[in-house]
């Protein structure tokens, strides 16, 4: 079982000792929606980053369907943390709340994630014609062949600080997860075929979809005069090891139905080493296979560093590194963990954020994090 060292533990005491008593500085506001109810905001925010939200916590209409309805699990944690980049385009986080999605109840995602039907079809879905609001097509040939587009959808609110110490609606994004590779079973229990689908078309299929998102979204009561942005978001196959990426979105202002624009969003993440990456960032990934060779001569009959790289217009922000390796004693981690330390600022330019995980059959063993323009690394080691 994993113990954190006296060090760590120091640290907490002495933190806890001199930490600000935080839950004095936060501030009780009411809603609009009710004025008798209370909310609290946190005065503490780790990141001028992230929005800070407001207590109680109130769980999303549709929480649990990303997992359910994404392939991967690096499509799940994109997908919602990539939204909150986008939000960021839009809501100011030093000005607006978070709060997880209310709006949009569970059972309208839920038709909305639908194929449209025939009438035939909505009798034996047994579903009325008001509840036939799908936005993927129709089966047409019965078999299950035609691409199902949308996934799924995620909304964020945002709320904003009024007069008379009140919070309100200030703002919705939504995120449209599109399928690249569409699974799919022609008889039940049968085999489950693939199919490919061109960025191209997730392309307009998304946008088409987007705008009947908005009409819906202004029928509404509360959506009527709100500021929405809707972003489209392309995932990755069930075999990928790095996740799907934002590739649009539009904001469209306060009482319009219309979407006039996209704004492209250059994001990617690519696996390093693999063709793609060496293809477009050569000197980023030739930087990396460096770094793995000589965290491979370290131990001989090793081979196993990996890295997942994030490009945002074509620069690398992030590359998160994996090393799986068996220690046999903990003078080994410590000398590992120190000569890997000294690549990552060998080989890694201080613009970027690198980290590094060392992992054994064990747990997790040691943790190296260079922030963007750190001098030094933060290095921890895990103690058995």
């Amino acid at each position: 079982m994993k113990k954190l060292s006296l060090l760590a533990l120091s640290l907490v005491f002495l933190l806890s000792a001199c930490a600000p008593k935080f839950q004095q500085q936060n501030e009780v506001v009411q809603t609009n929606k009710k004025a008798n109810e209370k909310a609290i905001i946190p005065e503490f925010k780790i990141s001028d980053n992230y929005y800070r939200t407001i207590l109680p916590f109130q769980p999303g209409e549709t929480r649990g369907m990303v997992v359910s309805n994404l392939n991967t699990r690096y499509d799940i944690n994109e997908f919602e943390t990539g939204l909150m980049r986008i939000a960021q385009k839009k809501f100011d986080p030093n000005k607006y709340l978070f709060r997880e999605g209310q709006e949009i109840k569970r059972k309208t995602v839920q038709l909305w994630l639908n194929r449209k039907y025939t009438k035939a079809q909505l009798a034996t879905e047994k579903l009325s014609d008001s509840e036939n609001i799908g936005l993927n097509p129709v089966d047409e040939k019965g078999d299950n062949s035609t691409p199902i587009y949308v996934s799924q959808i995620l909304e964020h609110d945002y709320l904003i600080k009024g007069s008379n110490n009140t919070v309100s609606l200030g703002g919705v994004v939504i995120g449209l997860a599109l399928n690249s590779t569409y699974y799919y079973q022609t008889v039940q229990y049968g085999p489950t075929y693939e199919k490919q689908i061109s960025h191209s078309e997730v392309v307009s299929q998304g946008q088409k979809i987007a705008s009947e998102v908005l009409q819906q979204l202004r029928n509404m009561k509360d959506l009527k005069d709100i500021p929405i942005t809707i972003a489209l978001f392309e995932t990755q196959s069930k075999s990928s090891i790095v996740p799907g990426n934002f590739f649009a979105y539009s904001t469209i202002d306060s009482g319009s139905s219309t979407i006039s624009g996209w704004q492209s969003v250059n994001e990617k993440y690519y696996l390093f080493p693999s063709a793609d990456a060496q293809d477009a960032h050569r000197d980023d990934v030739t930087a990396f296979l460096n770094f793995k060779q000589d965290v491979e001569q370290y131990f001989p009959n090793f081979n196993g560093v990996i890295g997942k790289a994030f490009y945002e217009d074509d620069q690398l922000q992030n590359l998160n590194i994996t090393i799986p390796i068996q220690f046999y004693g903990e003078t080994e981690a410590i000398g590992f963990t120190q000569y890997v330390t000294g690549l990552v600022l060998k080989y890694f330019p201080k613009y970027i954020s690198v980290s590094v995980s060392v992992t054994s059959v064990d747990g997790p063993e040691a943790l190296i994090v260079r922030k963007t323009n750190q001098d030094e690394p933060f290095v921890y080691i895990y103690q058995q």
